[in-house]
């Protein structure tokens, strides 16, 4: 493989990549529900809406037999224990506040949009026909769309600009914190002390924004159409771009550099390269290793130095109150953070890890860091093999685990829920496959060498 197969989609032509063919009732379902993903953030139904379709379909497409005849790798059951971990905390911590039907709801509106439904998304393909290229195009159209409402965005800033967000009237009825389900459009904020436009697009954080164009952008590369692939791409780093995450930029080369660094000569290169510059640097600035890597991380937060401060000093009143709770953690939230004056944000509101350590103590932590490396461990050796598509699915993975420092993966995945799909369709095929028949077919769909 050279790197322009990594980036050149499909050797299929345009006209023929351009039919997917007739579609089953699962692609039907998964296809129009991403594409029109604009629609239930207007309707601001998305967090309860996408849940209940996932759900839904897993329940309608379960046999035992299926169960028996095609069982889940370790991965898939890794986060099914992860989500029964998840549960069993929070209805101890619910014991522990005493009951309230409310909170109840909460938790389970929780379970269901968050490592459940990970979990979902990863075995529906191994229960229905999901076929890649379906996902993938799919994907596509959402990116391409990425355009078009930040456009819209730009000609409306002048109006919007310090307009509050939009609650929709369908979310008004939803019991439920608002704040995920308004429409927030695009308003100015401070980089390096300078004010730029910036927008969240269908989701209801900036980090989430940037997560999403990372993995839309690397799904985006194996869409076999050239010219929807260049839209969908352009597409994608535009919302990268205005998120203005900082991490999300740093992980989609580090993702891409990963990807690529599967061939072993390329990653030779880069190697002495790498080691080359860095002591250059080291010999002309007279830094040591350690300066090298604090510097640009200085620079790193004095981008949003505000911004950054703040996630410090929640992400340390969360592990100050783990520690009170270290074995099982606290279920549910119980804590704030005092900011500044009159403003308080709930502990365990950033980082992943922290959070997981602070809800679910050592023993979710030890389940969740299992559930991690297990996924990233099954593509590495077809990667190795010279499969294309889990050589860009295992840098996507650590470019989202790069991007659980910012936010917990148990909010911001119902909002990039379309990647576990697409991850369940590769394990999918590699896991029913032998290693080089599997990497026959799926090389149909981009994974040539």
């Amino acid at each position: 493989m050279n790197v322009f197969n990594f980036f050149a989609g499909s050797p299929n032509s345009d006209a023929g990549a351009s039919k997917l063919g007739a579609l089953s009732r699962t692609e039907k379902v998964l296809y129009w529900t991403i594409v029109l993903m604009p629609v239930w953030w207007l309707l601001g139904i998305q967090t309860l809406f996408y849940p209940f379709v996932l759900i839904a379909l897993l329940v309608t497409s379960f046999k035992f037999d299926k169960l028996i005849q095609t069982p889940f790798p370790m991965a898939i059951w890794a986060w099914f224990a992860m989500s029964m971990v998840m549960l069993w905390t929070a209805l101890l911590g619910i014991n522990e506040m005493g009951f309230k039907i409310l909170t109840l709801a909460a938790a389970i509106v929780t379970f269901s949009k968050s490592y459940f439904l990970i979990f979902a998304c990863l075995a529906i393909p191994f229960w229905s026909e999901v076929r890649i290229t379906v996902i993938t195009r799919a994907v596509a159209w959402l990116s391409t769309g990425y355009l078009g409402t930040l456009a819209i965005e730009m000609i409306l800033l002048p109006v919007t600009i310090n307009m509050e967000p939009i609650l929709p009237p369908l979310a008004r009825l939803i019991p439920a914190d608002k704040g995920s389900l308004t429409i927030q459009l695009a308003t100015m904020s401070s980089f390096f002390g300078v004010p730029l436009p910036r927008s969240i697009l269908y989701v209801p954080d900036p980090p989430i924004l940037g997560i999403s164009a990372v993995i839309c952008f690397i799904i985006c590369l194996g869409e076999p159409n050239r010219r929807l692939r260049r839209w969908s791409l352009a597409g994608s780093l535009a919302a990268l771009i205005i998120s203005f995450s900082r991490s999300s930029w740093l992980a989609l080369p580090l993702a891409l550099l990963i990807s690529l660094s599967f061939n072993s000569s390329l990653t030779r290169q880069l190697s002495l390269w790498i080691a080359s510059m860095v002591s250059l640097l080291s010999s002309v600035l007279g830094l040591t290793l350690a300066d090298l890597v604090e510097k640009p991380m200085e620079v790193f937060d004095s981008a949003r130095s505000e911004s950054s401060g703040e996630r410090s000093l929640v992400v340390r009143k969360t592990l100050e109150a783990w520690l009170e709770a270290p074995w099982l953690g606290w279920g549910v939230i119980r804590g704030q953070a005092h900011l500044y004056e009159d403003v308080y944000i709930g502990l365990a509101s950033f980082s992943t890890y922290s959070a997981v350590l602070y809800l679910h103590g050592v023993v979710g932590f030890s389940v969740f860091v299992v559930s991690l490396i297990l996924t990233l461990w099954f593509f590495f050796t077809p990667a190795v093999k010279g499969n294309l598509l889990c050589r860009r699915a295992f840098g996507c993975l650590i470019a989202l685990y790069l991007g659980l420092n910012a936010t917990p993966l148990s909010w911001m995945a119902v909002y990039f829920w379309y990647f576990f799909v697409w991850l369940g369709v590769i394990i999918k095929e590699v896991h029913q496959q032998s290693p080089i028949s599997s990497w026959d077919e799926l090389s149909k769909h981009g994974s040539a060498e």
